[in-house]
């Protein structure tokens, strides 16, 4: 065990000077060798690490800085964006409220918003729950009109009625297929689920969300709101960005957030939510019934399509079953994979966007951890 330990503390060593990092910004990072080398052909500031296995973190590391213009070093603490890696909490949002008898898979976009049915295009009055959050639905990626889109940082009005503004518009637009021909991703199918969400609630998405998901599961870092000065910042063009959703540098809007956007917090509590996925596969989970953990992990059409995830036959050469998802806003990127016949998964973290290499980075990473991704013996 010492001749082990002393060999991970050389092998980080010798990374630190091919990497020219300083010794502050791993002072808490244990200097990770697979986070280091995966940091070596990138100017992603810094990566964090997270594996499951049999019900609990097995392992974390972070390293690398908080901001690339300071020296202060990211801790296993600290804030990350999940990007689209949110869509399958927006799943299980839905889902505890189909489980709670208020909204149906099946059920059309007539019987579920009447109202909004009859202000948009004919053919997206039959789409269905279910076709939205595994994007069979047909619609759109985004909506079209980019400056009407870029509006929206700059808008103060409630959320739900931002969105129900931007719903009008999108879905009247035309289609890109008929409804369940085929997987077309849609950020707007999982903003018009959101807004169904709020409507039979009459509550505002972000509050459902911390309601009916991150309380449940204790996920207390979880917040639709931007990292500040002194905490982990994203990057973008090779500078730390101060998000204020004022711009579209600053990601999405916010009333885009049951697609996704802005929703910030620590790798653990990200990982409690994985768990909890990773148990329902066994149907020990606790936050949904049996049946609805069923339904979000099971393909509906084709080999990759579940409700949320991405649900591919295997991912970097490692058999499945896989649920997965990637997601960036331009200054941030993550990853989550999981494996839920192993019981096992991994969450990995940049605070950077793809032109800064964190893509790359990530993907690196994954594909150093993931044939060591096995339950313990």
């Amino acid at each position: 065990m010492l001749l082990s330990l002393l060999f991970r503390s050389m092998a980080a060593s010798a990374l630190v000077g091919l990497l020219g990092l300083t010794q502050p910004a791993l002072a808490q990072t244990n200097a990770d060798p697979v986070l280091l080398a995966a940091l070596q052909a990138s100017k992603t500031p810094a990566l964090a690490l997270l594996e499951m296995r049999d019900g609990k973190v097995s392992r974390e590391a972070v390293v690398g800085l908080r901001r690339n213009d300071q020296t202060e070093s990211a801790k296993l603490d600290d804030l990350w964006a999940t990007g689209s890696d949110a869509k399958p909490m927006t799943v299980a949002l839905v889902a505890r409220l189909v489980d709670r008898g208020l909204l149906a898979w099946d059920a059309p976009l007539s019987k579920l918003w009447p109202a909004l049915a009859q202000s948009v295009r004919p053919e997206y009055g039959q789409i269905t729950l279910a076709q939205l959050l595994s994007h069979r639905a047909g619609l759109p990626r985004d909506c079209s009109d980019a400056d009407y889109f870029a509006a929206f940082h700059a808008d103060t009005r409630p959320l739900p009625q931002q969105r129900l503004d931007y719903l009008r518009k999108a879905l009247n637009e035309a289609p890109v297929a008929a409804a369940g021909a085929g997987q077309h991703y849609s950020n707007t199918g999982f903003v018009l689920a959101g807004a169904i969400a709020e409507t039979v609630t009459g509550v505002a998405y972000e509050t459902l969300m911390r309601q009916e998901v991150f309380e449940p599961l204790g996920m207390s870092s979880a917040s639709f709101a931007a990292t500040r000065q002194g905490q982990n910042m994203g990057h973008r063009n090779g500078r730390p960005v101060a998000e204020k959703f004022s711009t579209a540098e600053d990601g999405n809007p916010l009333m885009y957030s049951p697609a996704g956007a802005e929703l910030h917090m620590t790798l653990r509590d990200w990982a409690k939510f994985c768990l909890d996925q990773l148990a329902g596969a066994k149907d020990q989970g606790k936050l949904l019934s049996k049946a609805a953990y069923r339904k979000m992990q099971t393909n509906t059409d084709g080999p990759r399509s579940a409700l949320g995830w991405l649900a591919p036959p295997s991912i970097m050469g490692r058999k499945g079953p896989v649920l997965q998802h990637s997601g960036s806003d331009g200054n941030w990127m993550a990853y989550v994979v999981l494996f839920p016949e192993q019981g096992t998964g991994v969450l990995v973290a940049a605070n950077a966007g793809e032109d800064m290499g964190a893509d790359a980075a990530a993907k690196a990473v994954l594909k150093a951890v993931l044939p060591g991704l096995s339950p313990a013996n």
